[in-house]
């Protein structure tokens, strides 16, 4: 899967800028996704991780029904910290969100979706974490996306993905912790 590919090494340079801030992954820590969720041990030595085209496929799959019955699912494949790998599948159009601290880079694998980004969150609340959640964004600049597509969204920008009914949406998402 190219876009895996791409999105690794996009991970890779994105997070080299702030390397030194990243907490390492334990020794032994299992290759592919067979943990799906690492939180890495202070101090222990950094490995690299090994995501396997033929597992993030079948774990994007297996997000599918429970992305049906809810409107969306999700897998973390890694957290370091500084920086997270994750899945998400959409069978349902997303809320407005704005993201205080975290940037976002999404390669889209399957499906096709339009993304809004800009614009202003309508009815938007705020949380502790400085995560913004609404209804929709109005002024906000559309695009379609589609498999092999790769995005990024700065933090403090609003954005949204929507759907077309019966889509099944699926994306490698990079959140990228921003001070």
């Amino acid at each position: 899967m190219k876009t895996l590919l791409v999105a690794l090494c996009a991970v890779a340079m994105a997070a080299s800028a702030s390397a030194q801030n990243q907490a390492p992954v334990p020794p032994g820590m299992p290759a592919g996704i067979a943990g799906l969720t690492q939180s890495p041990t202070p101090g222990a030595h950094l490995k690299p991780s090994v995501f396997l085209q033929k597992d993030v496929e079948a774990q994007l799959a297996a997000l599918i029904p429970d992305a049906r019955t809810k409107g969306s699912s999700g897998a973390t494949l890694v957290d370091y910290g500084s920086y997270k790998i994750q899945l998400s599948v959409r069978a349902a159009s997303g809320g407005a969100e704005v993201h205080a601290h975290w940037d976002d880079v999404m390669m889209v694998e399957q499906g096709s979706a339009t993304l809004v980004t800009g614009g202003t969150v309508v009815g938007g609340t705020t949380d502790s974490d400085g995560e913004t959640h609404g209804a929709k964004i109005e002024g906000g600049n559309a695009q379609t996306l589609a498999p092999g597509d790769m995005v990024t969204v700065r933090a403090g920008t609003p954005h949204q993905i929507l759907l077309a009914p019966g889509t099944i949406y699926a994306a490698l998402v990079v959140k990228i912790h921003e001070p």
